[in-house]
C-alpha cells in the first residue's frame, strides 16, 4: 500500500510525498553488508537511529560499529545463517549507539544476490520502542474498529467502499468482502442512496463534517421492516493534506426513532381529538354534526371519510340493532382528501341505500364493534361497496385499507363512521382503531342530540303552523297577505302568530301576537290565546276590551306573558281601531304618502295583569297598507332597535307592489341567516 492511500485508490501510485509516510514515523533505517561484513550501503535513516554517518560507518566491519564485543559471536552466527543459508532473520537485537549506549532494535534481515552472483545482507532496522508504540496504537485502533458496536466505514474519492467494520456488516446483512470497491447504492437499494451520496460529496468538498444525519431505510439484514440510523460523514486528508476519502459512523437509533414517532403520532392524535372537541357538534343540525366529524377526519385520520346513520334511527322508530338482515342506512356526510375515483363509490349526502347483513358496515352496526381490514383485497371491495361499480372505483383509487367504527350513543347504535386509505400508505392499526373510536363516540352524543332536538323542533314547527289559520279569508274591501317562518335551526321554534278574524258588518279583525318563550309549551299557549282570541272578537269588542279579557288568561297561565296588537277595519268609516299589549308598533303605508310608524299606546304585555289598554283610531283610506308583525322581523343582537324600525319603515316605502311580492322581500332583507326567533307577518291594504 502507498503511504497515504488506500487500496482500491487509482492514480495515486509512484506520487512523491512531501509529507511523512508510515516508514517515517517509524524510522526505518537500511543497511547493506558485504559477505566479510563490512558495511557497503548506509541509508539517513541508519545516520538518524545508530548515531554514525555515512562516511563513518561505510567500509567499517558491522560487528565493530554496531554491536557490542559481548554480543559479536551471536552476531557472527545470525550474520552467517542469512549469507550461507538464505534464511530471513526478524527479531529484536541489542545495538551499541554512536553514543556509547546500547539500544534495543527492531531487525529483519534478508540475503541479496547481485548479478555476478556476490553475496549481501539487507538490513531493515527500526528502534524497538518506536515500533512497539506504532504496533499499539495499530492494535488499538483495529480493535476500536473490529469491536466497535458503531457501524463504521471509509469510503474513496469515488465513493466505493474501502473499509467494512464487522458492525457495519451486521447492520447492513452483508459481508465485508462484498462491499469493497461498490457504492452505497450498489449494496443498499431500499435506502435514499441519492442523498447519502449528495451529504458525502458534501463533505469531500467542502471538508466541513456532517453529523447526527438521520436516514431510514430496509438492508438485507432486516429486509421487512424499516429501521432508522445516525450517520455522521468526515473527510480523511493526508498528511500533505491530499483528500483521501471519507469516514463514516453509522448508529442504529431505529428504537429511539420509533419511540419519537409513537410520541409524535400521540401528539398528533390529542390534538386531533382537541380539535374535534373544539369542532364537532357546534350545532343541534345531524347533517352538520357529521360533516364537521368527517373533516376532523380528513386528512389527518384517514384519505375518505363516510359517515351514515340508520334511516331509523333518525325516524326514531328503531326499538334497537337486530342481530341479523339488510340495513337501510342514510348518508351524512363525505370527505376526500384530494381527488380520488373512491369518492363517486360514496353514497353522497341525502341519499338512501340498503346494505346487505354481509355489507361490513352493516356488521360493524350489528355488532357495535369496529371493523378492520388492514390489507384490502379484491375479496374485501365486494363487502365494503355498496355495488359492483362501487367496489371498481374503489379498486381504481387503490383503496388499501379500510376501518368502520360505530356510532354508539347512550347506548344506542346511530349509524357507522366509515374509512379509508388511498394517499396514505400505512394501513390502519390498532391506534388508529382506537382513535377514531374515541372520535365516533363523542360525535355520536352530538349527533344523537341533533336528532333529538329536531324531533322535539319538528313536532313543535308541526304543532305550531297546525293551530296558525290557513290562507287569509276574503274580506270585503281587504286584501291580506301573511307568513310565519319558524326560527332557524341552532333556536327552539317560539309561540307567534296572527290572524285574521271576519266580524259582523264585513267589518275584520287583524292580531298579530308573540307567546315570550319557545318550544311545545310556547306553541301550545299560543294556540289557546289565538282560539280566545278569536272568540272574543267573535262578540263583537271593542280592541281594548278584547285585550283586557285576554290578559286575564294569560295571568292564568304559568309562567307565560305574550304581546299582542289588535286592530279592527271597519270598511264603512275608512279606518281601523288599534290596541296594543306590549308590542312593537304597526306600520301605515299611506297610498300617497310615506310609510310611518303608528303611535298607539304600547299598554303592557298579556299576562302581568292590572293593565289597562287604549284605542287609537287610524284613517285607513283606498290603497292604504298596514303591516302588523313580531318582533323576529327587525331584532338583532347587535344592531339598535330604532335603526331596524326605520330600516322597515324605509323598506316599505319601496316596497309598494303585490302584497305577497312584499312579504317575501321583506323576509329576505331583514331576516338573518340563524335567526334565533320565529316571525309573524301581516300586512293588509284596503281596497275601498
Amino acid at each position: 500500500m502507498t503511504a497515504g492511500s488506500f487500496p482500491g485508490t487509482t492514480g495515486r501510485v509512484g506520487v512523491p510525498l512531501d509529507g511523512k509516510g508510515l516508514l517515517d514515523v517509524l524510522g526505518v533505517a537500511a543497511v547493506v553488508v558485504d559477505a566479510h561484513g563490512r558495511i557497503v550501503l548506509w541509508s539517513p535513516q541508519a545516520e538518524d537511529l545508530f548515531g554514525y554517518s555515512a562516511d563513518e560507518a561505510l567500509g567499517g566491519y558491522v560487528a565493530r560499529v554496531l554491536v557490542s564485543p559481548e554480543h559479536r559471536e551471536e552476531a557472527m552466527r545470525l550474520f552467517g545463517d542469512v549469507l550461507r543459508e538464505g534464511t530471513t532473520w526478524a527479531g529484536t537485537f541489542p545495538v551499541r549507539h554512536k553514543d556509547g549506549t546500547e539500544r534495543q532494535v527492531e531487525f529483519r534481515n534478508v540475503r541479496l544476490t547481485d548479478d555476478l552472483g556476490g553475496l549481501y545482507a539487507l538490513g531493515i532496522a527500526a528502534d524497538r520502542s518506536v515500533v512497539e508504540r506504532v504496533e499499539a496504537e495499530l492494535a488499538l485502533s483495529d480493535r476500536l474498529v473490529s469491536q466497535s458496536p458503531i457501524g463504521l466505514a471509509v469510503l474513496d474519492t469515488d465513493l466505493r467502499y474501502v473499509l467494512v467494520n464487522p458492525a457495519l456488516e451486521r447492520i447492513n446483512g452483508l459481508p465485508a468482502a462484498l462491499h469493497i470497491g461498490r457504492r452505497i447504492g450498489d449494496m443498499l437499494p431500499r435506502i435514499d442512496a441519492d442523498a447519502l451520496d449528495a451529504a458525502l460529496r458534501s463533505v469531500l468538498e467542502t471538508g466541513k463534517p456532517l453529523l447526527d444525519h438521520p436516514t431510514v431505510g430496509r438492508t438485507p439484514a432486516d429486509p421487512d421492516r424499516d429501521h432508522a440510523w445516525s450517520v455522521s460523514f468526515y473527510r480523511l486528508e493526508g498528511a500533505d493534506d491530499r483528500v483521501l476519502g471519507v469516514a463514516a459512523s453509522v448508529i442504529d437509533v431505529t428504537e429511539r426513532h420509533r419511540a419519537d414517532v409513537d410520541a409524535d403520532r400521540s401528539r398528533r392524535r390529542l390534538a386531533l381529538i382537541a380539535d374535534a372537541s373544539a369542532r364537532v357538534g357546534t350545532t343541534l343540525e345531524v347533517e352538520r354534526t357529521a360533516d364537521e366529524l368527517a373533516s376532523v377526519v380528513v386528512p389527518e385520520l384517514a384519505d375518505i371519510a363516510a359517515v351514515d346513520v340508520l334511516d331509523s334511527v333518525l325516524a326514531l322508530r328503531r326499538p334497537g340493532a337486530p342481530e341479523e338482515g339488510p340495513e337501510l342506512f342514510r348518508a351524512l356526510a363525505v370527505k376526500a382528501a384530494g381527488r380520488t375515483d373512491a369518492l363517486p363509490a360514496a353514497d353522497p349526502p341525502g341519499a338512501v341505500a340498503m346494505y346487505g347483513a354481509d355489507r361490513l358496515v352493516t356488521r360493524c352496526v350489528h355488532t357495535g364493534v369496529p371493523v378492520l381490514v388492514e390489507h384490502v383485497g379484491p375479496g374485501d371491495l365486494a363487502r365494503i361497496a355498496r355495488s359492483p361499480e362501487a367496489a371498481e372505483l374503489l379498486a381504481r383509487a387503490g383503496v388499501h385499507s379500510y376501518l368502520a367504527v360505530p356510532l354508539i350513543a347512550r347506548g344506542e347504535v346511530l349509524g357507522a363512521l366509515d374509512l379509508k386509505r388511498d394517499r396514505n400508505p400505512l394501513p390502519f392499526d390498532g391506534d388508529d382503531v382506537l382513535l377514531a373510536t374515541e372520535l365516533a363516540a363523542r360525535a355520536a352524543v352530538s349527533i344523537d342530540n341533533a336528532r333529538w332536538y329536531q324531533s322535539v323542533r319538528n313536532s313543535a314547527v308541526t304543532l305550531q303552523r297546525s293551530l296558525l289559520p290557513g290562507a287569509p279569508p276574503e274580506r270585503a274591501g281587504l286584501e291580506v297577505a301573511a307568513r310565519y317562518q319558524p326560527a332557524q335551526a341552532s333556536s327552539e321554534v317560539g309561540g307567534d302568530w296572527y290572524d285574521v278574524i271576519p266580524l259582523p258588518d264585513d267589518k275584520t279583525a287583524l292580531v298579530v301576537g308573540d307567546v315570550m318563550g319557545s318550544g311545545i309549551d310556547a306553541a301550545a299557549t299560543m294556540g289557546r290565546l289565538r282560539t280566545a282570541t278569536c272568540a272574543f272578537a267573535d262578540l263583537d269588542l271593542p280592541p281594548a276590551q278584547v285585550l283586557r279579557h285576554l290578559d286575564r288568561i294569560t295571568a292564568g297561565l304559568e309562567h307565560y306573558i305574550a304581546t299582542c296588537l289588535f286592530a279592527v277595519h271597519d270598511p264603512a268609516l275608512g279606518r281601523c281601531r288599534i290596541s296594543n299589549a306590549g308590542h312593537l308598533p304597526p306600520v301605515r303605508v299611506p297610498v300617497d304618502g310615506p310609510a310611518e310608524l303608528l303611535d298607539v299606546p304600547p299598554g303592557v304585555p298579556l299576562g302581568v295583569g292590572g293593565g289597562t289598554f287604549g284605542t287609537s283610531k287610524v284613517p285607513f283610506r283606498p290603497g292604504d297598507r298596514l303591516v302588523l308583525y313580531t318582533d323576529g322581523l327587525i331584532e338583532t343582537r347587535h344592531e339598535a332597535i330604532d335603526e331596524r324600525l326605520a330600516l322597515l319603515v324605509g323598506l316599505l316605502d319601496d316596497l309598494r307592489g303585490p302584497l305577497e311580492e312584499t312579504c317575501d322581500r321583506l323576509l329576505q332583507a331583514l331576516r338573518r341567516p340563524g335567526a334565533p326567533d320565529d316571525v309573524a307577518l301581516l300586512i293588509a291594504r284596503s281596497t275601498g
